[in-house]
């Protein structure tokens, strides 16, 4: 089965079905995507197709730099950055709560920085993605 609740590569995800799908979510989904936009236009969101273990996400980029990569879940969706030690270090030094450093200093190193995946259900949540969006395109 797919990381994201879309695993079917012939089937792009479209509103409804990200609806059906995120439930309560959908509504941070679209929060997110907004104060994303809004900070960092021009914005591109494109949806892709990694593999079959990964389904369909949608990339949010500012020109060619990537902010984060949105994954729709089953009520809920995941929030994933590659950070580099420099944004590691700001976010650090900034007001994120001790459990989204925690997640950020246990994920995975790659030669791209850190795979951070953050969980978000709450508007909580939408605001501490949106906090490292920010950080991260500062460093």
């Amino acid at each position: 089965m797919a990381l994201s609740a879309f695993g079917d590569k012939l089937k792009l995800p479209q509103d409804g079905d990200l609806a059906a799908t995120l439930g309560s979510a959908f509504v941070f989904w679209n929060e997110l995507k907004r104060l994303i936009a809004s900070r960092f236009a021009p914005l591109s969101a494109e949806w892709g197709f990694t593999s079959k273990k990964t389904g369909w996400g949608l990339r949010l980029k500012q020109e060619k730099r990537t902010i984060l990569h949105m994954t729709p879940c089953r009520g809920y969706f995941l929030a994933s950055f590659a950070l580099g030690e420099k944004t590691v270090k700001a976010a650090h030094e900034s007001d994120l709560p001790f459990s989204v450093l925690e997640t950020i200093d246990g994920a995975k190193k790659y030669a791209e920085g850190r795979g951070v995946r953050l969980e978000v259900r709450s508007a909580e949540d939408v605001r501490n993605v949106e906090k490292l969006a920010i950080i991260k395109m500062a460093n």
